[in-house]
């Protein structure tokens, strides 16, 4: 039997082996040598040992460029580093961190060889981000001893470290890689063992639809990738990512957590399966969803999906004055937009009251920007003197382009394009800002569905870049071609997408979110533990909890309750969680309480 473990502090931890010295593997060994341990490199391939060799001697040469390291502490860092191919060279470490490939038969036959090899009280630690601890412990002849050290990629930037504990692990030898953690400067969080653990498990789902979105032809990838970074802020779109993580890594994770959730959100998009057959494994294979200059390259090159420049080459309808419907901050912000850019608007709402409150709001918005320097007071009052507010929408007789942003209720926005198609002049373009509603429906409610499109925008819209172009089956290639146009002249990015609910963003954004409730329905992990993972671990600007609150508990519920209708899959049932909520009256931070207190605004 294994001697009993005793507490030990990160700075017992001082000889750490790292088995596997691919690129994840280099990136820990880097962590772990410029904190001031030694590190023993272990991998079966003498030349993957010396391409690792070379490529940390080449990212701490990087460091002292950018001002991260001295010459001195890379010198003393990489004489800290040494390798083998010989797993006993770990006969002396304090702690080995496992990253072979995603294999129990690989992971489970280093640690049986490990076990005859390593102290007693050595900690034995997998790297893995889709396979079971608890199997690799349960196999093990030292359990107490095995846990999950889960960095994410590149190990030397990213913040987050999961650490995860079986059933049999003991608390001391999570007490000691944690500290460990907080040592190397990483933010440490601890969750329990299920494939995916917390960031990959909701990573992968949302990246596992994007795929499945592609390979549906429902928008392409270039659109799908870069509505989410500007529709989210995130750093990189989903595509992409697949790419860079390894489009065959991406398919383990997926299978392992298919195998437990069996979630079809988690069932592997078979077009993951196409390319990881075809050896198109993404960034280091040079081709996976995009092509790349060579195989590890990062520079993404033509191939025969790129988009060729020029579009469709019809022309579309001249715009010159624009009507935008409704007297919220979306209808605000739009309105100022086009102003902005040189159109004369018409801005009109139920009332010449709420019309003139819509243009004051504008006003400030203005104020706002003269003050912050990013125009200039005269800039300022021209775009406010292009702004004309009514009480009718008898106003938009003359208008080019009418843009509907009234409630988000079906009802209501048919009853405007029924009343947008009386008033409105033959020819004018008809559109629509709704995030979840059938567009073709409000198409139909006009004697002109050829006229109408979907302009989703973003909030807030002067400062969003983004713009979905919904399609029907029914809109006018020149319609199209129109909004396209105005959309650059705005200079805001137009996505094309069809007519189905959620569009790009919503229909990949809120299956995400609704997962993110059900991990603290079920106890899996906290809420600050689930937002750090996402900021630390996903580099998105705002954990879901933290995004939740801000767009609304109400607003969500429903988005999750449109996309449920229409894709008929239970995993895209609202979390309960999220319903009690908002039956409770916790909406979020426009009520002061939604996941978290807030301050009454």
């Amino acid at each position: 039997m294994a001697a009993p473990l005793s507490p030990a502090p990160s700075s017992a931890l001082r000889t750490i082996a790292v088995v596997g010295l691919g690129t994840m593997g280099t990136g820990i060994t880097e962590v772990l040598a410029t904190a001031g341990h030694e590190v023993i490199g272990i991998d079966i391939s003498e030349a993957q040992a010396a391409r690792s060799l070379a490529a940390l001697e080449a990212s701490t040469a990087r460091a002292v460029e950018r001002g991260r390291l001295t010459e001195q502490e890379r010198a003393a860092a990489l004489a800290r580093v040494r390798t083998s191919t010989a797993l006993a060279a770990a006969a002396d470490a304090d702690l080995v961190i496992e990253v072979a490939p995603e294999s129990y038969e690989i992971k489970q036959q280093i640690f049986r060889e490990l076990d005859g090899i390593v102290r007693p009280e050595a900690i034995l630690a997998t790297g893995t981000n889709a396979l079971s601890v608890t199997r690799l412990a349960a196999d093990s002849a030292r359990p107490e001893r095995v846990l999950g050290l889960h960095f994410f990629n590149p190990a030397p930037a990213m913040k987050l470290v999961e650490v995860v504990s079986s059933v049999l692990t003991a608390p001391a030898a999570v007490a000691a890689v944690t500290d460990l953690a907080l040592e190397l400067g990483k933010e440490p969080v601890a969750v329990g063992d299920r494939p995916g653990f917390v960031a990959d498990g909701l990573l992968f789902g949302y990246l596992n639809q994007a795929a499945a979105m592609y390979e549906a032809k429902y928008a392409s990838r270039e659109d799908i990738d870069a509505a989410m970074r500007l529709g989210c802020g995130l750093p990189m779109g989903p595509l992409a990512l697949l790419d860079l993580i390894g489009v065959d890594t991406a398919r383990t994770v997926l299978e392992a957590m298919y195998a437990e959730s069996h979630d079809r959100l988690h069932a592997p998009a078979p077009i993951l399966k196409q390319l990881g057959e075809a050896g198109l494994t993404g960034r280091k294979s040079g081709r996976g969803f995009y092509t790349y200059d060579a195989p590890g390259g990062a520079t993404v090159v033509p191939d025969a999906l790129t988009p060729t420049a020029g579009g469709s080459g019809t022309a579309g309808r001249p715009v010159h004055s624009v009507g935008v419907a409704g007297s919220g901050t979306m209808a605000s912000g739009i309105a100022e937009v086009f102003a902005k850019a040189g159109y004369d608007v018409v801005l009109a709402a139920r009332s010449e009251e709420k019309a003139q409150t819509a243009k004051a709001r504008i006003g400030k918005s203005l104020a706002r920007s003269v003050d912050k320097g990013r125009l200039t007071a005269e800039a300022a009052a021209q775009t406010l003197e292009r702004i004309t507010p009514a009480g009718s929408y008898d106003a938009f007789a003359d208008v080019d382009l009418a843009v509907e942003a009234v409630a988000e209720d079906l009802d209501v926005k048919r009853q405007l394009f029924a009343a947008l198609d009386k008033v409105c002049r033959p020819g004018a373009v008809l559109a629509t800002t709704t995030s979840s509603l059938p567009v073709i429906a409000l198409a139909r409610a006009t004697s002109r569905p050829q006229d109408v499109i979907g302009m989703h925008f973003f909030n807030p819209a002067p400062a969003m870049k983004l713009v979905e172009v919904v399609r029907t089956v029914l809109t006018a290639d020149d319609v199209h071609a129109s909004v396209h146009e105005v959309c650059g002249r705005i200079r805001k990015h137009a996505v094309d997408c069809g007519d189905r609910a959620g569009f790009i963003v919503n229909a990949l954004l809120f299956p995400y979110l609704n997962n993110a409730i059900k991990m603290v329905q079920e106890h899996y992990a906290s809420l600050d533990d689930i937002d750090a993972a996402m900021k630390l671990g996903g580099g998105y600007p705002m954990g879901p909890f933290e995004l939740l609150d801000v767009v609304g508990l109400d607003v969500s519920l429903a988005i999750e309750k449109v996309l449920h209708r229409e894709f008929r899959d239970p995993g895209l049932a609202p979390a309960p969680l999220l319903e009690h909520l908002v039956a409770a009256g916790c909406l979020g931070r426009k009520t002061g309480r939604g996941f978290r207190e807030h301050a009454r605004r």
